[in-house]
């Protein structure tokens, strides 16, 4: 897994206190909020509901699923968010879920 110690605690401890993100994906600010990380096809992938910052790939808010590899500057704010929300859409096939606010633990 190509995810620093860093990041991986980071985003474990966002997604068990709920709490927004703040960072750098493809040159472009995010703000988001976590609901699942783990593995899927082979990599590392977190997958969030996009509040601000920027997309190059269509509205906000709406889901994103972010290579953990290609995000920098990650910041956990003090905002925090009241857990899971409605998923529509495609459903991922995870290999290894690390953390979910999904599931409390």
């Amino acid at each position: 897994m190509d995810v620093s110690k860093e990041v991986d605690r980071a985003l474990r401890a966002a997604i068990a206190d709920r709490r927004v993100v703040n960072f750098s994906y493809q040159g472009r600010p995010r703000k988001a909020e976590p609901h699942d990380y783990g593995i899927s096809k082979d990599k590392a992938r977190l997958f969030c509901f996009q509040v601000g910052g920027e997309s190059r790939s269509g509205k906000l808010p709406d889901w994103r699923l972010f290579d953990v590899a290609d995000i920098s500057g990650l910041e956990i704010t003090s905002e925090s968010f009241p857990g899971p929300r409605t998923v529509t859409g495609q459903h991922i096939e995870w290999q290894t879920l690390f953390a979910s606010v999904s599931r409390k633990g």
